[in-house]
């Protein structure tokens, strides 16, 4: 007895879907529906209980008048302004530590990673003790430390001043500075364009030489759209760009830029903290790369500044991008700990809403949004520069 080859097979039910695929359909409904119950059952019983206790919900309070001094801030701020400002500045004073932390962290990590696989052993040994001994002490010790060192530094009439114009006292750490306003944001945004452009004019002019083999000099074009495309136009506008430096005048200094001590402090401590973990991400990173890498540089005489900055860093960013990421991320929300030495971030000032208005639920929810918000912007940018140095296999 023969069966038909060309049979079709039996239909299914639902179509294509069979019972596996159903069975998964039905856990995942399951598991969404419970947590949306859940979710419902707390929300419904944390209105009930803020109606029981007459406590009022929602973001109306943000329009009324603050009240609270903000001693240290990067925006203009007065306690007249409103919850909503105070709030701004709060996430301003966030960025001012994230966003610099970052760069600082970022630098001294990669010098001290490079330093832990030196030849020489005193340096890569004080590396080695550097790294050891700031990531097995807790970060709030750390800021603490860092802290309390600023308080007992001698009064602003006997400021150390280890540079000319440059003093550190108990009142912080006061700078020479460039005031800067409208016009002098005009030539900045002029010198960032340029930036771009030669960004882009470098990328079109090694794309020229894959193609013909024919090297092409960058720097003029570097020359013009960075420096004189800027200086051109801060000399037709008349841009002033006067230092102002810093005088003491009774207790106080006055003028120039004043890094207060708990701002100096916070970014001491994240900076330190975060850098002894990026050194062991760049090393293992440079210790990835294969050693015929350091070989055949080696037997073409290059230096060995010339082989980490053009041969080693670029393959081994591959490695270190994706930890980095999460050293930054943690280098942010570290600095909510701000509020133990009383600098005033969003958190502090978060912490000062809900004790003068009791909006408990509102400012917890504010502040988990900035730093989602913030947290989620450095992973996007992050994934997007891991994406483009990733190797392309053909």
């Amino acid at each position: 007895m023969t069966t038909d080859a060309r049979r079709p097979p039996p239909r299914r039910l639902f179509g294509a879907w069979g019972r596996r695929e159903l069975q998964g359909l039905f856990w995942q409904v399951l598991v969404v529906g419970i947590a949306v119950a859940v979710i419902g059952f707390l929300w419904s019983n944390t209105v009930t209980n803020l109606s029981a206790r007459r406590i009022t919900t929602g973001f109306a309070f943000l329009g009324r008048e603050a009240g609270m001094p903000i001693a240290d801030s990067l925006f203009a701020y007065n306690p007249k302004d409103t919850y909503l400002w105070a709030f701004v500045v709060g996430v301003g004073n966030t960025l001012r530590v994230a966003v610099i932390g970052i760069v600082l962290a970022t630098v001294l990590g990669t010098l001290i990673g490079i330093s832990r696989l030196s030849a020489n052993w005193l340096l890569s040994r004080l590396a080695a003790v550097y790294v050891e001994t700031l990531r097995d002490i807790p970060l709030l010790l750390q800021l603490l430390f860092w802290y309390v060192l600023m308080q007992a530094l001698p009064a602003a009439r006997a400021a150390w001043r280890p540079v000319e114009g440059v003093f550190l006292s108990n009142r912080g750490l006061i700078l020479p500075a460039i005031p800067i306003g409208p016009p002098q944001l005009w030539v900045l945004g002029a010198a960032v364009l340029g930036c771009a452009g030669f960004y882009l004019i470098r990328r079109r002019l090694i794309a020229q030489q894959m193609r013909d083999g024919r090297p092409r000099p960058a720097w003029p074009f570097a020359l013009g759209l960075i420096i004189v495309l800027p200086a051109a136009l801060s000399q037709v506008v008349g841009v002033p760009w006067t230092i102002e430096w810093p005088q003491l005048r009774g207790f106080n200094f006055v003028g120039g830029l004043t890094l207060a001590p708990e701002y100096f402090a916070l970014l001491i401590a994240l900076v330190t903290y975060t850098s002894a973990f990026i050194a062991e991400i760049v090393r293992s990173g440079i210790q990835s790369v294969p050693r015929g890498q350091w070989d055949a540089a080696n037997a073409l005489g290059l230096r060995r500044s010339f082989m980490l900055r053009q041969i080693i860093l670029p393959q081994a960013l591959r490695v270190i991008v994706p930890p980095m990421t999460s050293q930054y991320l943690n280098l942010t929300k570290n600095s909510s700990l701000a509020v133990a030495i009383g600098y005033q971030d969003v958190v502090s000032v978060a912490n000062t809403t809900l004790n003068q208005t009791g909006q408990a639920i509102e400012a917890i929810a504010l502040i988990m949004a900035v730093f989602l918000t913030i947290s989620l912007s450095i992973s996007f940018f992050m994934n997007w520069y891991n994406a483009r140095i990733a190797l392309v296999e053909r």
